[in-house]
């Protein structure tokens, strides 16, 4: 792939209208909407704009948390969002800034933002929402509080060091834990297919090239599931992940025999999800793309090249999944004629370039979806040697008449064309599909390699050789490496 094509799988995103429902109702947003129109009345907060403890007890109750152990920690979550993004604004009191810890030194009231979450429109409300998501990925990224605790009670200073946190490292893991979680949600079959924790932190920990981890890096990878189970759990509420935690009862299983989690041992599906599953939400993808796309990484989401140039969309299409490459194709369509749409796309798949053969592969799928007015676009180009074969493939699906018998030559460079298309970009599936292709062609056509060295296409030797690596035959895999030793010899005479 060359270094101007995407480095990333398109996505499918929902459309800003179901996204900024999903940020309101998403628990945190919409519990910090409620106490930002609570504000209404008036609500002393302390130097850093936190809730005071009376207000607090109030608010708990009015989030319907009061019988919820963790109750007040989790409105004191919601009202720091709340300051995060806007929707509460605080007036400082004069002359109080050295007011006791308990005691206001100022008022909070609504702020613009929260009129927005009711007249704004879709992309104001997710503006809002993204501002409060950056917030709570850095508290995920935070050092535990509890260690902090328990060095202030041991009357030293806070240092960094002693708590094992480097804050720039924390958010790059974090980082390349939702990158990983998106790529991984991206090529995904379903939307909803989940990630094991464990395989998750392994993709961050274990190299590519190592296989069997060692007991120091089955250790790390322990460490890092524990991590990302909190970190995942301050992500949840904010409406990023779907997260399923890890199960607290093998959490204790597993301090009770002074162990740790052994990540890359086999387990069942039930002992995987005991470990925790987690997937990227709809909200999610369109944050961490967001996210990504402001660090300059190319990330495509399907609907992109609708109001691209024809040779753009081929050029694409190849690095596509089927399903997602078929819905940029459809899309890029809707916004065309059917004549121009065939005209645009026959003119962009010409080339003798070593991708020409993916871009008129690329050109006959999207074709298959256009209406049959495209019908005289197609016959334009019946003599036309690179593109004369799949305009009678097209006619002919669609059984319409006058369709001119191919010559022997242009069925053989069709041939060559097609394979050296698929070669570009075969996966293990792929390539099983070829292998059989190459055997088929062979078994109907007896002397297809004499012919075949002679087709003067610029992948007639590639294809050749590969037909040589693919045939089960020997005997016919020893006759196409004949050929393209031929076939390189007639391009070089």
């Amino acid at each position: 792939m060359s270094a101007d094509r995407p480095t990333l799988p398109p996505v499918r995103l929902h459309s800003e209208a179901e996204l900024a429902r999903e940020a309101l109702g998403a628990p945190l947003m919409a519990r910090a909407a409620k106490l930002a129109r609570w504000a209404e009345r008036g609500v002393p907060v302390g130097a850093g704009g936190e809730i005071l403890p009376e207000a607090l007890g109030e608010a708990t109750v009015l989030l319907g948390l009061a019988d919820d152990e963790d109750g007040p920690a989790h409105t004191a979550e919601a009202w720091q969002l709340a300051v995060d993004t806007g929707l509460v604004e605080i007036t400082e009191h004069p002359g109080e800034e050295d007011a006791a810890a308990d005691a206001a030194a100022g008022t909070a009231r609504p702020g613009e933002e929260l009129g927005l979450l009711t007249s704004g429109s879709p992309h104001d409300i997710l503006d809002i929402w993204l501002e409060g998501m950056e917030t709570v990925l850095a508290d995920a990224a935070a050092p535990d509080l509890a260690d902090i605790a328990d060095q202030i009670a041991e009357g030293g200073e806070l240092d960094l060091d002693a708590i094992d946190w480097n804050p720039e490292e924390e958010a790059e893991l974090l980082d390349g834990i939702l990158g990983n979680l998106y790529l991984l949600t991206a090529l995904a079959e379903s939307p909803d297919q989940a990630v094991p924790l464990p395989a998750l932190a392994a993709s961050m920990i274990v190299p590519d090239d190592m296989d069997e981890p060692t007991d120091d890096v089955l250790e790390e990878v322990s460490e890092a599931m524990m991590r990302l189970d909190d970190q995942f759990r301050v992500l949840e509420p904010i409406g990023l992940v779907a997260y399923r935690p890890v199960d607290e009862a093998l959490i204790e299983e597993l301090d009770e025999q002074g162990e740790t989690v052994t990540a890359a041992e086999p387990l069942t599906d039930e002992d995987v999800s005991r470990y925790g599953m987690v997937r990227l939400t709809p909200l999610g993808v369109y944050a961490v793309r967001a996210r990504m796309l402001d660090a300059g990484v190319d990330a495509p989401a399907v609907g992109d090249l609708s109001d691209k140039g024809a040779d753009v969309l081929l050029d694409a299409l190849p690095e596509y999944p089927e399903a997602l490459a078929q819905s940029e194709s459809e899309l890029w369509l809707a916004a065309r004629s059917p004549l121009e749409a065939a005209r645009d796309l026959l003119a962009a798949a010409r080339g003798d370039d070593d991708r020409a053969p993916g871009r008129r592969l690329a050109a006959q799928q999207t074709l298959s979806l256009v209406a049959p007015e495209a019908e005289t676009a197609l016959r334009e180009v019946l003599d036309d040697r690179q593109l004369g074969g799949l305009a009678r493939v097209w006619l002919a699906e669609r059984a319409l008449p006058g369709i001119p018998e191919p010559t022997q030559d242009m069925i053989f460079w069709l041939t060559v064309d097609t394979i050296a298309a698929q070669l570009e970009s075969a996966d293990d599936e792929a390539a099983a599909e070829l292998r059989d292709l190459v055997a088929g062609l062979t078994e109907q056509h007896s002397g297809f390699f004499e012919a075949a060295w002679r087709v003067d296409h610029p992948a007639t030797a590639d294809v050749l050789e590969a037909m040589g690596r693919l045939h089960p035959d020997k005997k016919a895999a020893k006759d196409a490496r004949k050929a393209a030793f031929k076939a390189r010899s007639r391009r070089t005479a």
